[in-house]
């Protein structure tokens, strides 16, 4: 009912459900300014994403043949204001009986219009393309990894994370999840994005500590990485006493770049981030090979990019810090962009996040 309308209201009903679809799927997306002691900001913040995803449906709605709707809402989930992917339409229909590929979400677009439009006993031709458009296939849950996996699950706040007081604890919490995990038997422990909230290659003795524990179990965990020029945000492998570490690939508009033109980027980096860079990231995304299976490394945003499921790996590490926007239904929402895209590469993501989210996608 809800595509049916979207394909006969008018463009003033559709600019204001654009309007408030933006407002329910992404009202938290200013949540992080509340660490930066620029609160005001996200008032202005929802206001701009609802305004924009009204004026996009606004536009939508100028075009009143279904058909030509059609084509532009499939075309929606292509389109990324400022390189934000989050909106994907067919994602609604992630729990239903339709399958979510482009071609399945167009078939079951088209079904609808076709009703609309069609005449009398032609509207047949509508449940056919309803019946294409259903998913078949049945298969089971996707099989995992032979190793047993410890995902951890922290509740740390961002107000304390990167505090120098919370410093010693938090290095501390982290070894204990190590010990827990090696004494369950685990062969390998996930820690969340950050959960080193340090740059952690610079930091030697804890370093060396990371890679004797890791004789007894793999270790997985975020955290800052540093080289003499560029600050990058990263996930560590300590296997067997060596480490490899995978740069994150796809950073977080707004929050872990600017995507504007330099000149305003620095505007908006020296009010708001104290002058602070963009972090800077590596060119392709990393596989890391443990105990003969390769896992495809992502942190956060990036594990819901298409980009990081080019060659559709079978299994995923991802990692997520999602303390910036709690409480919302944002971890909610990641975890179904996470199904979409597990569904989409028939990749296994096995999920660790800090403040929600932590599970096993197959």
């Amino acid at each position: 009912m809800g595509f049916y309308l979207l394909l006969t209201a008018d463009k003033k009903t559709l600019f204001w459900s654009g309007f408030f679809i933006g407002a329910f799927w992404f009202y938290w997306i200013g949540f992080s300014f509340r660490y930066y002691d620029a609160s005001f900001v996200i008032p202005l913040m929802i206001l701009f994403v609802n305004l924009s995803y009204g004026i996009i449906f606004w536009i939508i709605g100028i075009f009143k043949n279904p058909l030509t709707r059609v084509i532009l809402i499939v075309s929606l989930s292509f389109v990324h204001p400022l390189s934000f992917n989050w909106f994907v339409p067919e994602l609604s229909l992630i729990d239903s009986y339709f399958g979510i590929t482009k071609w399945q979400f167009g078939f079951f677009l088209l079904a609808i219009a076709l009703f609309i439009t069609l005449k009398s006993w032609y509207k047949a031709i509508a449940v056919l393309l309803f019946l294409g458009s259903i998913n078949y296939n049945t298969q089971a849950s996707l099989p995992l990894s032979k190793q047993k996996i410890y995902l951890s699950q922290t509740s740390v706040e961002q107000d304390i994370k990167w505090e120098d007081t919370y410093r010693d604890e938090s290095i501390q919490n982290n070894l204990n999840i190590i010990y827990k995990a090696i004494q369950e038997q685990h062969e390998i422990v996930v820690l969340s994005e950050s959960a080193f909230a340090l740059f952690l290659n610079v930091e030697l003795q804890l370093m060396e500590k990371l890679k004797l524990l890791s004789k007894e179990i793999t270790i997985v965990v975020g955290a800052l990485y540093a080289d003499e020029r560029d600050a990058y945000n990263s996930t560590y492998y300590f296997i067997d006493a060596k480490v490899t570490i995978a740069n994150k690939v796809m950073l977080v508009p707004f929050g872990e770049e600017i995507p504007l033109p330099k000149f305003l980027a620095k505007i908006i980096n020296d009010i708001f981030y104290n002058g602070a860079e963009d972090y800077k990231t590596a060119e392709h995304p990393t596989d890391v090979e443990i105990d003969g299976e390769l896992f495809r490394n992502a942190i956060c945003y990036e594990a819901t990019r298409e980009e990081l499921f080019e060659g559709d790996p079978k299994f995923m590490i991802a990692t997520s810090n999602n303390a910036w926007f709690t409480p919302s239904i944002e971890p909610t929402l990641q975890k179904m962009l996470l199904r979409y895209f597990s569904k989409k590469h028939n990749t296994v993501i096995y999920h660790c996040a800090n403040k929600g989210g932590t599970t096993i996608i197959h």
